[in-house]
């Protein structure tokens, strides 16, 4: 459903005119292609193929990872690993002898450990892995702030780094409308002693991909947007600043290989830059700390 959220956006924003579906179940999958290609004629025409082979995705420019298993009530991200990585392992192999230039966009959770099993797999430098990582998180927190306020959330600068899941980190000190930072006007923005509690908008961030999930049985519309804009400054060779999950080696003093999000300057080539983010020293302590919960379950995934 993931895949079908990306291909929407991709195919009605005439983000691309081109692209290659492949799944493993063959009814759905023509069902999806059929109901796509219906539609064309109303989206400019673009040529959308489907099949169950890799070989439909040759010379891809950016190849999209949005394979498997779905989550389970209960089951957190981090719990999701080691049945995905098999998938990751056994799909990047064909997918980069088809398209071996292609800039690798993963969507699949546990999105950062998935990253980095894509880029190790793969043997590609790591600028051309990019996990949607926080990108979503980042448009939810945007989003309920401005809904708070009153505003458009294209107004609000704010993000959210490190890992998609329970121990993202929200960077509050640098949460800005039109160059006002909210920690100038409330100096404890985002703790528990804030009065006007705000935290409670980042706490409700971290549980919004699970309460859609309870809704509406998965979520895809949002990440499917997110992918899409990711891929849209891939072609474009925008070189515009997305909240990414890449490899942050040496950056706020990790030391392991790990993918996790920061804002990132995106290109045709991925990953063309690292911003480095300004945050206050309790921020980069829950930084650190996100870095260690993902790699205490990466350091057992075995390649």
């Amino acid at each position: 459903m993931v895949g079908i959220g990306v291909a929407s956006a991709l195919l009605f924003q005439k983000i691309t005119s081109h692209i290659a579906i492949v799944d493993a179940f063959p009814k759905k999958l023509e069902g999806e292609g059929m109901d796509f290609s219906h539609g064309s004629v109303l989206i400019g025409d673009p040529r959308i193929d489907f099949d169950t082979d890799f070989c439909v995705t040759s010379n891809s420019r950016v190849v999209i990872v949005c394979a498997g298993v779905r989550q389970e009530k209960g089951e957190s991200r981090l719990d999701l690993t080691k049945r995905n990585t098999d998938i990751i392992k056994t799909i990047i192999p064909p997918l980069l002898s088809f398209s071996p230039n292609a800039v690798f966009v993963v969507a699949s959770n546990p999105v950062d450990i998935l990253s980095w099993v894509t880029w190790k797999v793969s043997g590609l430098p790591f600028h051309r892995i990019i996990g949607s990582g926080t990108y979503v998180d980042t448009c939810r927190f945007r989003y309920l702030i401005s809904d708070r306020l009153g505003i458009a959330p294209s107004s609000v600068n704010a993000y959210i780094i490190g890992e998609h899941g329970d121990s993202q980190v929200p960077l509050w000190s640098g949460v800005n409308v039109a160059g006002v930072q909210f920690r100038d006007i409330i100096p404890n923005i985002g703790l528990e002693t804030d009065e006007e509690k705000w935290h409670e908008i980042s706490k409700e961030v971290m549980g919004l991909g699970a309460t859609i999930r309870c809704l509406k049985g998965y979520s895809n519309i949002g990440i499917g947007l997110c992918v899409a804009d990711i891929v849209n400054a891939i072609l474009g060779n925008a070189q515009r600043v997305i909240t990414v999950s890449t490899m942050i080696q040496g950056h706020f003093d990790i030391c392991h290989e790990m993918y996790l999000s920061l804002p990132c300057v995106i290109g045709e080539h991925g990953v063309t830059k690292i911003v480095r983010q300004r945050m206050t020293e309790f921020e980069k302590k829950l930084f650190q700390n996100s870095a260690n919960i993902v790699y205490n379950v990466q350091k057992d995934i075995k390649l």
